[in-house]
């Protein structure tokens, strides 16, 4: 799994997929999802079997119903020669759906923009203004961004240091952030002065996302990537990238200087 728990996750988000499907789920199905399963979209299985790809507690599951829809099992399938069945739809009908969700949390977080609104690479990544190692990821990034061909999204957290959530609150609360933020990634210190509520709340919630994820290390970067089979994932390095990672993630050789 790229993120852990995703059940933690998924109580940051405000629609859900089993609120999608209230009133239209088999009855077995429909009381699972009373019990605080997350129900996502149905699939044909095989032996005329119904599938629902489904999550609860941090633990992903596929649901199938019975051909005359009074009862689920839930579980692994498997053929004739042993062959799992399940673990490809996990991947298919809860996995794709889950980082869908993780995506738009990324998107509804605090971040400071860095590089062109226009760049045909968007990555979203968690920044500690104590961060030693996320100045170096930001000089690393410096040649994409330049380029303009990736978009740094620098979700500001504040967990290394007693000072790092305030650090991170004067940042977000400039009134100029992309322009502080570079000024500090260029050796200026930050004075820390108080934030208005909303402000330091803004770091919280960032927090709270980071510790939901199961995230340890800063920058975590995550960035979207398409599978042969045509599906939007999620990659996400965690930590410093090395060479072959850091050309993955931006999606290019590093561009020639201009």
């Amino acid at each position: 799994m790229l993120f852990r728990s995703y059940a933690a996750v998924g109580s940051l988000v405000l629609l859900t997929s089993a609120a999608s499907h209230a009133g239209e789920l088999p009855a077995p199905v429909q009381a699972l999802a009373n019990q605080g399963w997350e129900i996502h979209d149905p699939f044909d299985a095989p032996s005329g079997l119904q599938g629902f790809g489904a999550s609860t507690q941090g633990q992903e599951a596929i649901i199938y119903l019975t051909p005359d829809g009074e009862h689920a099992i839930v579980g692994t399938l498997v053929d004739s020669e042993g062959n799992n069945l399940t673990e490809p739809q996990l991947d298919t009908h809860v996995r794709v759906a889950l980082e869908a969700q993780t995506w738009q949390l990324l998107e509804e977080s605090h971040w400071i923009q860095d590089g062109d609104t226009d760049a045909p690479r968007l990555i979203y990544t968690f920044t500690d203004p104590n961060c030693s190692y996320c100045q170096q990821f930001w000089e690393q990034a410096r040649p994409w961004v330049d380029a303009g061909a990736v978009q740094l999204r620098h979700i500001m957290v504040g967990v290394l240091a007693p000072d790092s959530p305030a650090k991170a609150a004067v940042l977000l609360g400039a009134s100029d952030p992309e322009a502080a933020l570079a000024r500090h990634k260029a050796g200026e210190a930050i004075v820390v002065t108080a934030q208005p509520q909303d402000v330091e709340e803004q770091v919280y919630t960032n927090n709270q996302l980071f510790e939901a994820l199961g995230l340890y290390a800063t920058p975590t970067s995550a960035y979207q990537r398409e599978t042969p089979s045509g599906d939007t994932r999620i990659g996400r390095i965690q930590g410093m990238p090395d060479e072959e990672e850091l050309i993955e993630m931006m999606g290019s050789e590093t561009p020639e200087a201009g």
